[in-house]
């Protein structure tokens, strides 16, 4: 097998049992591997440390699957692991209230590149990795004997394989029928129609699916305001819990048609929602102008901050976003403020929305916290893991 050795020093992220090797900390490479083949990560003393797979192209240039020397990376190590990622949501499999969840979350299941979302009888899939594409062949056939869905689509997203010099693959049915435009799936007891081949990322995002519900039991006869509401599911369950009215604020026609169909599919009637295709920001600014207030308003904006190099640009935009909601709300009304970027750490944000308030004139108090469900496992070892964080704050 080959041997990547590490220089003096950047053994210790290894034997903590972190996932990532990074280009700069490797001393030598024994052989030539191929991007995706299984290599031996050995210290400065030439001590085994873990398997993973090799990538030149990569500025991981190995992720780490095993750390046991005894242990062969072999076809049944691959279906153990699948089985046992799919084994950790029997609870959500079980639940007759919600049949849309991950089934597979990448480095957090030990499977660093795959990412597998259930949509009610078909799966969603991401193979973001050199190694996992060499092994797509048992990864669906080992899916198609566990879950045994109708059929498996591919929606890797093209970015993330470029940066492993992979080809984009996005877009085709991979195993079984093709989907039609809109798989009918049921989150919280609520229905909605997901458009898999054409969605956003894998087509739906049920990281969201505990904080929609959280958040809606506040609901009950207020006016709230849902800024980047996609396909509707802050704006769903507030209607569901009883809410006065819900205003829906986003720049795709796709996600406002989708969200109008979901609205009716649950039988909610549009007397009490209103519909705004425009660019938050500016929709806000239109609000203000206006006059018009609000009981509550949901902020879950894009990613602002894909890498920490882009974290001062971001701080500044998820602060005037934040600073924008608050003039928006009655005193005591409540911001419901989510960022799905890793480098924005918990206390990162909650300094945000304090000088968000300030430049506002405003106080704020944090009431309760929010993060990613159970089917988003964060490993103790692996921190980058856990990107989606909120925050519900009562602006006075």
């Amino acid at each position: 097998m080959y041997l990547v050795k590490l220089k003096k020093g950047k053994e210790k992220a290894v034997k903590q049992l972190h996932p990532w090797v990074f280009s700069g900390a490797i001393d030598h490479i024994k052989g030539k591997p191929e991007n995706g083949e299984i290599v031996t990560v050995v210290d400065y003393q030439n001590e085994f440390l873990a398997y993973g797979f090799y990538n030149n192209q990569s500025r991981v240039a190995v992720r780490l699957l095993e750390w046991n020397s005894e242990t062969e990376i072999n076809e049944e190590w691959w279906r153990d692991r699948i089985s046992k990622s799919v084994k950790a949501r029997q609870e959500l499999q079980e639940n007759n209230n919600t049949n849309t969840y991950r089934l597979i979350f990448s480095e957090a299941d030990f499977l660093p590149g795959l990412i597998v979302d259930k949509f009610a009888d078909f799966l969603s899939v991401q193979i973001l990795t050199s190694g996992i594409e060499r092994l797509k062949p048992i990864i669906l056939d080992q899916l198609q004997k566990l879950v045994n869905p109708k059929g498996i689509f591919d929606r890797s997203d093209a970015s993330s394989r470029a940066h492993e010099g992979l080809d984009d693959s996005s877009g085709g049915i991979l195993t079984g029928i093709q989907p039609p435009e809109f798989v009918d799936v049921l989150e919280n007891g609520i229905r909605y129609q997901v458009n898999i081949a054409d969605g956003q990322k894998s087509g739906f995002y049920c990281d969201q699916r505990d904080n929609r519900r959280l958040v809606a039991e506040h609901s009950k006869g207020k006016r709230v305001l849902d800024c980047f509401s996609y396909s509707g599911g802050f704006t769903l369950n507030a209607l569901k819990n009883g809410a006065l009215e819900v205003s829906s604020v986003d720049s795709s026609a796709l996600a406002l048609e989708t969200l109008k169909k979901n609205i009716e599919l649950n039988g909610f009637g549009q007397s009490k929602h209103r519909e705004f295709q425009s660019d938050v920001n500016k929709q806000m600014r239109v609000f203000r102008e206006s006059g018009e207030k609000f009981d509550i308003i949901i902020l879950d904006p894009p990613k602002y901050a894909p890498s920490r190099s882009s974290l001062t640009k971001a701080s500044r935009a998820y602060k005037d976003l934040n600073r924008t909601a608050m003039h928006l709300l009655e005193s005591g009304g409540l911001l419901a403020t989510f960022s799905c970027s890793g480098a924005v750490d918990i206390s990162l944000f909650k300094q945000i929305l304090a000088w968000a308030a300030l430049d506002a004139h405003k106080e704020v108090q944090f009431i309760d916290q929010f993060s990613q469900p159970e089917d988003h496992p964060v490993r103790s070892s692996f921190p980058e893991g856990e990107y989606l964080k909120g925050l519900l704050c009562r602006v006075i």
